[in-house]
């Protein structure tokens, strides 16, 4: 999973016994070398499947960590791109990474904890990859009503959302181990870590949009695949601010 040039298993323990801001801020100068960072493969399907939506004027990459989505935003937006996340050290390498190219959008880093989004009516266009995980279920409505502030009327928020591993599987028995492994962690250690891979039911999810004021639908991520039962292996849910 990991890479030689990436984080040591000392270094993702100490992150782990940290607080979330803190590991991230000690994980940041390795993070793109770990499995964690979002896949260019999702990132492309993503980009691909929004810009017939488009066009956008400015967008907003919700928890953007080293900056990985807010490339798609640089693709999709016509004047600037906006990267959020309380992690300095993630931003630090954000903006190493995306400094802007003459004459194409402006960029910009803020900040900010995205469950209180200093912005109004300001974008056209959020994504959010993978961080969604990060937040207790109680936080999602506050988090998304943030969101929904955030963009202009009839503006969109977009992010993906992988089908959910059979019953039984690896691949479940793997996400239901970790999340109980982080639970049991964190009713032992202080500071909390959240991070849980259950937590963000599709169907759940929809409703706490609709009450924040999104009109609320789903596109097949194509270039994804489908499982064997014909269902898309990731969907891109895609909310309007009503």
């Amino acid at each position: 999973m990991f890479t030689a040039q990436g984080p040591t298993l000392p270094e993702l323990a100490v992150q782990a016994l940290s607080s979330v801001e803190r590991g991230y801020d000690l994980l940041a100068p390795k993070f793109d070398l770990t499995p964690f960072r979002t896949s260019d493969r999702l990132l492309e399907a993503t980009a691909r499947t929004l810009e017939p939506l488009g066009p956008f004027g400015e967008g907003l990459d919700v928890c953007c960590g080293t900056g990985a989505g807010t490339g798609v935003l640089l693709r999709l937006c016509e004047r600037r791109a906006v990267g959020v996340d309380f992690s300095a050290g993630m931003l630090g390498e954000a903006r190493s990474a995306h400094p802007g190219a003459p004459g194409g959008p402006e960029v910009g880093w803020v900040r900010a904890d995205v469950r209180r989004l200093p912005f109004a009516g300001a974008f056209d266009l959020a994504v959010s990859f993978g961080a969604f995980g990060h937040f207790l279920p109680g936080e999602r409505p506050g988090l998304f009503a943030g969101v929904r502030a955030a963009l202009r009327p009839g503006g969109l928020f977009a992010f993906p959302v992988g089908a959910p591993p059979r019953v039984g599987s690896r691949a479940y028995w793997t996400l239901w181990g970790f999340d109980a492994a982080m639970r049991v962690r964190n009713a032992l250690w202080r500071p909390p870590f959240v991070m849980y891979y259950r937590t963000f039911p599709l169907p759940g999810v929809r409703r706490e949009l609709a009450d924040a004021g999104f009109e609320v639908g789903t596109l097949p991520l194509e270039e994804l695949g489908r499982r064997e039962d014909g269902s898309p292996r990731c969907r891109l849910v895609v909310a309007r601010r009503t």
